[in-house]
Formats: structure tokens, sequence, C-alpha cells
């Protein structure tokens, strides 16, 4: 069959930019084909970049009526060319990078100062990159040896230590088969290819359309189909208005970063100028003046200057070019989202195709879920990390909890999973059962829920046990058990296999056979496939990891993989990647994301070459990767409508806009007056879109700011008894007394309990009093290492944190012999009566209750007392124990009043505080201080003071205010968000507030 005349020149068409590629190479197809018979468009074979392309060419093959289709491959599959030619299959990637983490785990066994044992599995997944890459560049293992490294010469060193063992068992000549990679094995077939071609040349056309021959093996593959008899090469988004000269520049300067470099390099090679490229077809393109227009702001860097000498031509056709663009720069990442969402929803409803284009996956995503409020689901050409689904995330959970102690939110993060306890009916109990637990158990402080606290949890219960809830407490436990039982080191199929029961076991339910719902739908379905997969490659036989190790492997595995639903999307909103976009066409295009680190996105991180290494050896740069995306953009650029949005900020700062938008914008400027007409132009189109999408969060209406405030209960239900420490809060912030003792309101503990300053106090106070009642009779001759013992305990015993032990077991111990030689001072006056009891006494002047729980009180040889206070932060000043804390004379008139019952009635000598924190050291009361320039009596003081505060809240009028007289600007409250704190400040009247309503009242 011929399709083209015979000629000795290789055969290279372009199209230009604008023009929507596969309607192009059908409609030359076919023009080329007019006057032969229809089965013989059969006999052509087309080799395309994506699966997705070769969906988009049948259809438009198929639109353009019935009839045969020519063959369809993959240019990334030459074997497919030769299928007579049998090759051995390549390793799976996952199989190869497990036989590469346990070469290189060997290794940093070997040599632990190369690398952590940790990072085994991700170095051995950029030494497959680097192993493939140079597979495909055809990099001989002598080119690496070779580098010239200069002062890198150590860190160059130590990487070849890792690449020589994995070169010493996978040769880049393939003589492993049974190891061979997918690169090494597409070599072998290119070879067996050009072989076969060498003696039987095909007579039938080949064609390669829409690759740019980014990578060796599709280049070599192209440089050979060019030269067929009936072979050529369609390059899309070829820019046509290039000069020779800046043609030939881009070749000679390496300018990989130009959008244009790649089709340079290639006429170079094969012989052409590109230049002279015929034009596939006759498709004229969209936009031409808006390719000149970007064809100059995209020149390479040593020759922008041009922009001088060519800008100004452009001046005439600027409103033109710019006439179908719209520049949206949105505040945040979510008004840009939802900017795009309206203006795709308003695509749906004209009628019109639409296509959003961005690697940033996270805005996509963003898109998608504002689509959604209008029902519009896009056709996503990338579908959603396996990691992120409901199965992806369960097995994550799971992987990670397995070994380790059990914290109280990721077991209820477990049990709260939409997968868990799906394979009974009575899913609505189990998560009852989850919620009573949590409020039951876990808010009371359990740092390591065990089988014996929820054990202990079900015999605690004081309302009626359900039938169910005893099998779904033993099911629970014998989870938990399963979860912190240690594993030893063992191969991954072990692991594996472990995990995946206690993950089915899991979404089982108590009682039920199979998995739930874990392998069903879409993702369980995937899911599924990938840890078959995954049990396949491991095989039965292994290196021992560890369950980090294991954790880390499979974790990479499923955020690897991708979800795609059975259903499709909307006909006409698509989200395409870059590569998809590059062979497709649509009436309005959005370039979503253009700031620099996203368009183009950052390198990879190379763990073993640096750029100019990477030349040297004949590798790929990063250059090469910007240039694509730069030619991704060029051609997206050019459709029809357009619209170009980033956001000016992120979650952290302000954003860079992408190197090629600021090229634009810049070159527009530059032009005046008509280049800054036409980019206001653009920016003035996107203001109503912007205005609307801030206008759909704004509410109807405005909610004015809630006043300060100061809530006035009836007196009856105004409280008539406060502990010594409470005193002080009705005095700082009388907002949280109302709170708590009127509207009887309690704030809920975190979640997870911490070591944090007020458990350690009160451990603190545990030890102290362990230790007095210890010592009673008496200190021994030396206390250090009593005392050091009952820390020890009971720190083991209330500290379930190995770190926090160890620091508050050092920060004490530090301050032990201070404290300690003091104690002796003390005991030499006082001995220990009480520690920790708890004592009140009712004023009857205002039938008011005053309680306390005194640390410690020692009565002296004479009758009378000493109360110690224990404060293992800071010790209140002189100034705040007069205005503020008053809790030691508090507890001394409780005292006085005989509210101790192991004391009686006593008189008290002296109150000291014992301080414990970062250092011992004592402060004692002035029990007769100075108040506004008069020495007083401060118990009788503290006693009147006390009556008066009471007695101005049993003023009706008197209202409990919010943040009185806080104790510095970082005062916390728990009722702060109850009393609106935020829509007003310290500065603010209150505003008096009647709760309720007297009995007698008309």
């Amino acid at each position: 069959m011929t399709l083209f005349p015979t000629s000795d020149t290789p055969r290279v068409f372009a199209e230009p930019l604008g023009v929507d590629f596969s309607e192009a190479l059908v409609a030359g197809l076919r023009t080329r084909l007019a006057g032969q018979p229809p089965e013989a468009i059969a006999r052509v074979t087309i080799l395309v970049n994506t699966r997705r392309m070769e969906r988009r060419l049948r259809e438009v093959f198929l639109a353009t009526g019935h009839g045969f289709l020519p063959k369809l491959l993959l240019v990334s599959d030459p074997a497919a060319l030769c299928p007579t030619n049998p090759l051995p299959n390549a390793v799976s990637p996952l199989h190869l990078r497990l036989t590469v983490s346990h070469l290189v785990g060997r290794l940093l066994d070997a040599a632990p100062d190369l690398a952590p044992r940790s990072a085994a599995f991700d170095l051995a997944g950029s030494l497959c990159d680097l192993l493939g890459e140079m597979q495909e560049e055809r990099v001989p293992t002598s080119a690496l040896k070779a580098i010239e490294t200069g002062t890198l010469s150590a860190h160059w060193e130590r990487s070849l230590t890792f690449l020589d063992i994995v070169t010493r068992y996978l040769a880049l000549d393939g003589a492993h088969p049974e190891l061979i990679t997918p690169e090494a094995r597409q070599a072998a077939a290119l070879n067996a290819l050009f072989a076969r071609w060498d003696a039987h040349p095909p007579q039938d056309p080949i064609l390669v359309a829409g690759s740019t021959g980014s990578r060796g093996p599709t280049l070599r593959l192209m440089e050979r189909i060019a030269s067929l008899p009936q072979g050529a090469l369609i390059l899309p988004g070829v820019d046509q208005t290039l000069s020779p000269t800046l043609w030939r520049s881009l070749v000679a300067q390496g300018s990989e970063d130009h959008p244009q470099f790649r089709y340079a390099a290639l006429c170079d090679g094969v012989g052409i100028d590109p230049a002279q490229l015929p034009q596939w077809s006759t498709h004229s393109p969209n936009a031409p003046e808006r390719t000149r227009l970007l064809s100059l702001a995209l020149r390479p860097a040593p020759v922008t200057d041009q922009w001088r000498a060519e800008g100004p031509a452009l001046r005439p056709d600027l409103a033109a070019a710019t006439d179908g663009m719209t520049l949206l720069e949105a505040r945040t990442p979510r008004t840009e989202a939802i900017t795009i969402a309206l203006r795709l929803r308003q695509a749906v409803e004209d009628g019109t195709r639409a296509a959003l284009i961005s690697p940033d996956r996270v805005l996509t995503r963003q898109v998608t879920s504002a689509l959604n409020r209008w029902g519009i689901t896009p056709d996503d050409s990338a579908g959603a990390p396996l990691g992120l689904s409901a199965p992806g995330r369960l097995l994550r959970m799971v992987a990670q909890m397995m070994g380790r102690p059990m914290t109280p939110e990721r077991l209820l993060a477990l049990l709260k999973h939409p997968l868990t306890h799906s394979a009974r009916d009575d899913r609505g109990q189990h998560l009852l059962f989850t919620r009573n637990l949590e409020l039951d158990l876990l808010r009371r402080g359990c740092p390591f829920p065990d089988r014996t606290t929820v054990t202990q949890w079900l015999k605690d219960r004081k309302t009626p046990t359900p039938e169910t809830l005893p099998t779904w407490v033993a099911w629970l436990c014998d989870l938990l058990d399963l979860c912190a039982a240690e594993a030893p080191d063992r191969p991954l199929a072990d692991h594996l296999r472990a995990h995946i029961a206690l993950c089915e076991r899991l979404c089982a339910g108590p009682d039920a056979a199979g998995a739930g719902e874990l392998w069903e739908k879409a993702p369980g379905i995937e899911a599924a496939s990938t840890i078959a997969a995954l049990r396949t490659d491991a095989g039965q036989d292994g290196p021992d990891m560890t369950l980090a190790e294991y954790g880390t492997i499979l974790s990479t595995v499923l955020q690897a993989g991708e979800v795609r639903e059975p259903f499709t999307g909307h006909g006409n909103v698509m989200i395409w990647g870059a590569m998809e976009a590059r062979v497709q066409g649509a009436d309005l295009v959005i370039l979503a994301g253009l700031n620099d680190g996203v368009w183009p996105d950052l390198p990879t991180p190379d763990p073993w070459m640096n750029r100019k290494m990477r030349m040297d050896a004949g590798l790929r740069t990063p250059d090469r990767r910007i240039g694509l995306s730069a030619h991704d953009f060029q051609q997206a650029i050019a459709g029809k409508q357009v619209w170009l949005t980033r956001s000016l900020r992120d979650a952290e700062a302000e954003t860079v806009p992408s190197r090629w938008l600021n090229r634009l914008t810049n070159l527009l400027r530059g032009l005046a007056p008509e280049g800054p007409d036409a980019l206001r132009a653009m920016t003035d189109r996107a203001t109503p879109w912007t205005l609307q999408a801030e206008a759909l969060d704004r509410p109807e209406t405005t909610t004015p700011r809630a006043p300060r405030p100061a809530p006035a209960p009836v007196l009856a239900t105004r409280p008539r008894q406060l502990s010594v420490t409470r005193i002080q809060t009705l005095i700082r912030d009388p907002y949280a007394i109302y709170a708590a003792n009127v509207l009887n309101l309690r704030a809920l503990d975190p979640l997870r309990q911490t070591p944090d300053a007020p458990l350690r106090g009160t451990i603190i106070h545990a030890v102290m009093d362990r230790f007095t009642a210890a010592t009673q009779d008496g200190l021994p001759a030396d206390p250090l290492p009593l005392f050091e013992r009952i820390l020890t305990d009971t720190l083991t015993e209330q500290a379930p944190w190995p770190a926090a032990r160890r620091l508050w077991r050092a920060k004490l111990m530090r301050i032990a012999p201070q404290f300690l030689a003091r104690e002796t001072e003390r005991r030499a006056h006082a001995t220990p009566a009480l520690t920790e009891e708890r004592g009140r006494i009712t004023l009857p002047e205002i039938d008011f209750t005053l309680s306390a729980e005194a640390d410690r009180i020692d009565t002296l040889p004479d009758g009378r007392v000493w109360i110690y206070d224990y404060k293992t932060g800071q010790i209140p000043s002189a100034k705040v124990q007069t205005f503020f804390d008053r809790q030691m004379p508090l507890e001394a008139l409780i005292v006085e009043g005989g509210g101790f019952k192991t004391l009686g009635v006593r008189d008290v000598v002296g109150m000291t505080y014992i301080g414990l924190g970062s250092a011992a050291k004592d402060l004692e009361v002035d029990m007769n201080p100075v108040v506004d320039d008069t020495q007083v009596d401060l118990l009788p003081e503290t006693r009147a003071g006390l009556i008066r505060l009471i007695r101005s809240y049993d003023n009706p009028d008197q209202g409990y205010i919010s943040h009185r007289a806080m104790d510095g600007v970082t005062y916390e409250s728990d009722y702060a968000h109850l009393a609106r704190r935020g829509e007003w400040d310290d500065t603010a009247p209150a505003t008096l507030i009647r709760v309720g309503r007297e009995e007698n009242a008309p």
C-alpha cells in the first residue's frame, strides 16, 4: 500500500499550534487515502503516546462515518510491532524495587554510616529510576565513573557505592533475563524490530503521531520510522513562526527548557530543516496572532533582546491575540477553584466543550468538589489516588497501628471508618457503642486503650447493657491485642498476610465472615488488585523487614495506584493532565494553577547526581522536563477560548507566577499602549466571575458581633459553694464560674491524654504524698534513695510515655537534693499531720461554703499548724497573692474554722509555697502584708474580702463578666468560645444580660 511518494528524505509533518491534533490527524489521513478502497485504512498503523489519545482517535474516526479503523498502538510498546519475536517478560517495577531494596539494605547493614536503614526502600526507588533512565538513554556504567566531580568527589564516591552493588546484579545489557527491566525489554524489542526491518522493510504505512521524542527509545523509533518507505512522523504543536536561525540556535545553545527544543533536536537528528516542515492537514489554527505573541514571549533567555526588535510589530494584532484570553489572579486557592467551577458550569449551560488542565491535583479536586454543588461530575482523566480512597486509608491506618501502642484518636478513627463493621446490618449499633466508649472512657484520660481498659469500661457501665455489647467488646479487645502484638522481623509476605487478615476481621465485625465492603466497588476492586500484585511480587521468601519498613512499602504502593469510577463524567466538562491535553481540543481551555512550582513543577530531588553531572553522563536534565511542560503550555494556550488562572497566595505565603505567565505579562506591559490595555482587558474579563465566586460563600445577612457578656442569673441559681482555687477564677474570669456552676457546663478532656504541665503537677503531688506518708515517722539518714524509688514507681504507674518519664524524672531528681535538705529543716520544727485531705467551712454571714484540698499541713509541738502548697509551676508573686490568688489564706481560714476533721480547730502560724519546678525554692507567705500602705492581719482581712466578694454577687445587678482580669494576654478559658470572645476585645464594656426570672417577679 502506498500512502507517500518515494523519497530519500525522512518524512516529518507538522501540525501548528492552535489545531485540534486528533481531528487534523484523521482529516489528513482521510485526504491521503482518498480514491483507495475502504479497507486500505486497516493497513495503516498509527503509534500514539497515550491510551487517552487512542480512545480520542477512535471517537474521531467513528464520527467521520462507519468503516474500518487503522491499527492503533502505543509508541512505548514496540514489541507489538514485532509479535512473532518472543521476548522474556519484564520484571514488575515493584518486584525490581523490592529486589534492589534488599541489596541496599544489605549494604546499609554492612556500612550503616551511608544512610539510615529506614531509607532503603526510598533509595531503591531512586536507584531503579536511575537504572531505567540509563537503559533508556543507553548510558553505560563506565560513563558514571568518568564523571568529573570536583569538590563533590566524597559525595560521589558514596553514591557509587550504591550504584556499584546494583549494577553488579542488574547488568545493563540484559544478561540476567530473570531480572530484565521494562526499559531493557523495550530496548531489546527495538533491536529485534530494527533487525527485522533491515531484512524486510515494512511496505504498509506506519505513522507516529503526537509524540515529541523526549525519551531515548521513543526518539530512536521515531527516527527509524521517519526513514521507512511508508513511514512518517506527525508532530503536534509546532511553532511555525520561528525563523530558521532561531531553530538552529535552539540546538546550538542546548536550550532544552524551550517548548520547541525537542522538535529542533529531532529534526537535526534526521537531517531536515524544522522551519520547512509541511503541514499534515489543511486545518487552520485558532488564533495565529496569539501564537506569534506566545512565540516571542517564550524565546530563549539569550535572545530575549528580540522583544525590543520584534515586539512593536505585534502591537496592531494584540487585541486579536488576547481577545479570547482571560487572566484570573485569585486571592486564595479556594476562590480560584470556585471561579473555575462557575465558568465550567456556564460552559455546561451553553453546551460548550470545556477542559480544565492543571498538574495541581489538589486544585482539580477542589474544582470537582465545587462542581458537585450543581450536580456536575467532570470527566477526570487521572482518577483519584488509591491511597486516599476508603480502602486505601483503612489499609494504611492499620499498617501504621500494628506493633505500636494504640492511641485514642487512632482507635476512634479506625472504629468510625466507613468500612469498619460493614459485613453486618447493625453498623448503627456499632457506632453507638463507639460513641459511648469515646465519652465514657477515652475522654476521661486513657493514653493507650487496651483490653484491660475496655473490659473495665464494660464492667463500670451504669446504664443497662445491650445484649450485643459483650460480643462487641470481645471483638474489639481481640483487635486491640492483634494491633498491639509485637511482630518480629519477617518477610514482606508474612507481614502482608497478617495485615490483610486484621483488616478483613475489622471490616467483618463480630462473629461475621468475609471482609465486609473492603474489596467492593471500584476502590475496593482496585485495592484488591494492588494487594494481589504486591503479594505476587513479594513472593513467599524474601528478606526480613521491620513493620515500619513494611508500612513504608505499603503506603508507597497504595499512593501509586489510581481509582477510576466506572461511570463517565459530564461529556462537556473534562479535567486533563498536560499529556492528555497535547492531542485533544476543546472550545474552552482553562489553564489553572499557573504558579511557579506547579507549572512547571519542582524538579524531583536526585540523591545521586546534580544537573552538570547528569549532563556529563548523557542523562536527562531537569531542563528537559521544563521544556516539555512549556510545550504543553504553549499548545493549550493556543485554544479558541483560554483562561489563565492562579492564586496570589497559598496556605503559607504569597506565590510566584509561572515563568511563562510572567514572560507573557511582562511582554504585554512593555508594548505600550496596546499591551497594557490588552492585559487589563484580560483581567477585567475575570472580575465578574471572581465577584460571583466570592458572593457564593457570603451570607445573605450580616450577623452583628456579640457584645462582651456579663450574664446576671437569678440569685437562687448563683453558687453558694466554691473551692479556694475557684475564688481566684471568680475574681479573674467570673463568666467561667457562671458557665460551670450555673449552666453546669464542663469542658471535655482532650481525646488524647498528653504529658502536659497539669499532668506533671498531678504526678509530682502524688510523689510528695507518698513520700510524706512513707516518712511519717521520720526521715531516713539518706532519704534520696527512698525518694528516687517512690518517684520512679509513681512515674511508671501514671506516666505511660517513656520520654516524658525520663524527662520528668531527670528534672525532679536534679532539684531533689535541695528539696530534701529543706525537708530535713521542716521536719526539725514540725511533723506532717495530713496530706491531700479535703476540708470545708460555712460562713454564716453570707451562707456560703468554702472548700479546699490541702496539699500538706504540719503540726508544731505547741499544737499550731503550718500549711504547705506544692507548686510545679510559677509561684505567685506578692502582688498576685494580694489581689488575686488567696488560696493559702483561704485554706488557713478553713483550718482555723475546724474544716479539716483530722486537725480540728487549730491556729495557723505560717504558710509556705514549696517550689518544685525548674528550681527548688520556698516562698513563705507574709502573714502581715502591707495593703494600700497599711499593714494588715492577713487572715481577718482575707475573710472580710471574701465576704465582700460574695456579697457583691448577691446583688441581682451584678453580672459575671467574661475575662475581667486575666493573668496576661495568653490567659485561656474553657468558655471563651461560649462568651464569643474574638467578636469583642478586653477594652469593650460589658453588657448585662439577665438570665431567668425570680419566682416572685411579675
